[in-house]
């Protein structure tokens, strides 16, 4: 199965509803099917703010996590799921901290070859794919040009729209012929975000904060108290900012080293006060091995 034909052939859309006759008829097994993005209203909170996502040398999870649930598959049949990121248009931008908004600042960089990253239970049935969210909660986003560990490559201030692709396995002779209608392509505006080194506007902060749940040793309020736009936000002061060194008006975020000992930190203080520390020692949803056909070690890191 040809990856790169089938990406080269691809097309954005919501949702897939490819024409009933014509050469680009698509196949039985994937014309019907429909994708739903999980956490809608979060990601929607996220949009109107202006989405911001980390990039590192390292690698960073994105949050909010991207998560469907799709219907209408073939139960029998066998699919891949896989994701790619998109410029959305030739810019790059900055923030103005004036006027709190994202503004251009000329044309974008030269663009990076784009990387696709398979969902590591792939190859599966829709039988199986149906039954639960699917969620792309090992993705990592990178600025290293030189990575080696299949991390999505993104240019930092310029902005990007993930897409995610069902493709139809073929077991076929004649599979590449009709590789074109075996596959179909969902995108969602709400993903949108921009790829940053550090968080620019404070509001995106504050909700990223407040709507983590690997981010309890962030906050001293429970997240009930905490306002969408972050308004009302009651960061501690003790971890404020998370870089010592910077004193620039947006919060920069901790090494994933750095995480452990905030929250190894915040659980000590909890216990001394006689209070029960809130301390995520597993994710909400299944984690999954972060490479295809080629596993790594998996790190954990939790926090965005």
């Amino acid at each position: 199965m040809n990856v790169s034909k089938i990406m080269q052939t691809s097309s954005m859309g919501a949702t897939c509803f490819p024409e009933d006759t014509g050469p680009c008829a698509k196949a039985p097994q994937v014309a019907r099917i429909k994708v739903q993005l999980e956490t809608y209203r979060l990601w929607q909170q996220f949009d109107q703010l202006g989405t911001e996502m980390i990039v590192t040398k390292a690698g960073r999870r994105m949050f909010p996590t991207f998560q469907v649930h799709i219907t209408d598959m073939d139960p029998a049949a066998e699919y891949v799921l896989l994701m790619d990121f998109i410029p959305v248009d030739d810019k790059r931008y900055r923030y103005a901290f004036h006027s709190s908004s994202w503004i251009t600042a000329g044309r974008a960089d030269v663009a990076i070859p784009g990387r696709v990253h398979f969902h590591p239970d792939s190859p599966a049935r829709g039988a199986q794919w149906m039954k639960q969210t699917v969620s792309f909660d090992r993705l990592k986003l990178t600025n290293n040009l030189l990575d080696d560990n299949g991390h999505i490559i993104l240019n930092s201030m310029h902005r990007y729209q993930p897409r995610l692709h069902v493709v139809l396995v073929d077991q076929s002779r004649d599979c590449q012929r009709s590789a074109h209608r075996n596959f179909c392509t969902f995108s969602f505006p709400e993903t949108r975000f921009i790829a940053v080194t550090a968080y620019q506007n404070h509001r995106i902060t504050q909700l990223k904060i407040a709507s983590n749940p690997f981010a309890k040793g962030f906050r001293t309020t429970d997240a009930n108290n905490w306002s969408a736009d972050g308004t009302k936000s009651h960061l501690s002061h003790s971890l404020l900012p998370l870089h010592p060194q910077e004193n620039s008006p947006h919060l920069g975020m901790t090494t994933d080293k750095q995480h452990v000992y905030q929250g190894a930190a915040s659980t000590t203080e909890s216990k001394r006060r006689g209070r029960h520390a809130h301390v995520h020692t597993a994710p909400i949803v299944p984690l999954f091995h972060c490479q295809w056909d080629t596993l790594q070690p998996a790190e954990r890191s939790h926090l965005d």
